[in-house]
């Protein structure tokens, strides 16, 4: 079962937060820039730059995905590794909320996120 309409509002409320202190100034972005999605009970942030093949056409690198687990009340954080598998973030495995996710995301401790 996919989020509920006050659960969704929050998430996005959190991360529209996020990514009003992360984008990139609005001269850059038509060159790089930062989305997101929710989907079920994943929110994924992604990079969003042009093709090198075809600048034309703009293409997805994931950054970060958490998935909220309902039966434990808490977030699993992922990231996207060179096989291009998410895999779970091992310094900070699980965040309380989705607000400590987008904490650890935007620190990038270990340069897993943002390289």
């Amino acid at each position: 079962m996919a989020f509920n309409d006050i659960e969704r509002k929050r998430c996005e409320r959190d991360i529209e937060k996020f990514m009003a202190s992360h984008r990139p100034p609005p001269h850059i972005r038509p060159e790089l820039d930062l989305g997101y999605r929710i989907t079920g009970h994943s929110v994924e942030i992604f990079e969003i730059r042009p093709s090198w093949r075809n600048p034309k056409e703009k293409i997805e690198h994931p950054v970060a995905k958490a998935t909220f687990v309902r039966t434990k009340n808490l977030w699993r954080i992922f990231w996207m590794r060179k096989d291009l598998k998410w895999h779970g973030y091992e310094p900070h495995p699980e965040a309380r909320n989705l607000e400590a996710f987008l904490t650890v995301v935007g620190r990038d401790e270990y340069c897993c996120f943002f390289g």
